[in-house]
């Protein structure tokens, strides 16, 4: 009977467990489609490109010669590969689909694939770098007021602190 109950025991788990992997990989999926959507693994192709420009700026620089055109695309090359390995689509879809089912159910997750495959949530996606560029140009407006404000605070607080350090007495050795 112990056997009996045991081997139960031992079924009802691997049931489980086999729901539980079940479910992960329909997250996972789902996490995966949003990802797909959301067009996340051109998350860095700006870090590419920047890149790509900085050999070819110090490229121009040195003056290289014509004829050196393909050491620095030989640069460039490795430099993609540098790349790939610390932020490759292959590196990065893992740790963001974790990311995304750490942070949604899988019923959120198919609420937003949900969402981006509508008509408005095709919009938004469409709009979002226009948004974005737009938001960071209004924030950066916004500091270059701020900028002179902070900068007098720091200078006045250094101030401040300056007949502080001088009357502060010296450690001994």
């Amino acid at each position: 009977m112990i056997r009996l109950r045991a081997m139960f025991t031992v079924l009802a788990l691997a049931c489980a467990s086999g729901q539980v992997l079940a479910d992960t990989a329909s997250q996972n999926a789902s996490a995966e489609t949003l990802l797909k959507l959301t067009n996340a693994d051109k998350l860095t192709t700006p870090i590419y490109a920047q890149v790509q420009q900085l050999f070819a700026q110090r490229f121009a620089e040195a003056k290289a010669p014509a004829s050196k055109k393909a050491l620095l695309e030989t640069y460039q090359a490795k430099a993609n590969a540098a790349l790939d390995q610390a932020v490759g689509w292959n590196k990065l879809k893992p740790e963001l689909v974790k990311i995304y089912t750490t942070n949604f159910t899988e019923a959120e997750l198919k609420e937003l694939v949900s969402f981006y495959q509508s008509p408005v949530g095709k919009k938004v996606l469409s709009k979002m770098p226009e948004l974005s560029q737009q938001s960071v140009q209004l924030t950066q407006s916004r500091l270059e007021t701020a900028g002179p404000v902070v900068n007098k605070l720091l200078a006045d607080m250094s101030a401040e602190l300056e007949p502080a350090k001088a009357a502060a007495p010296a450690k001994k050795p």
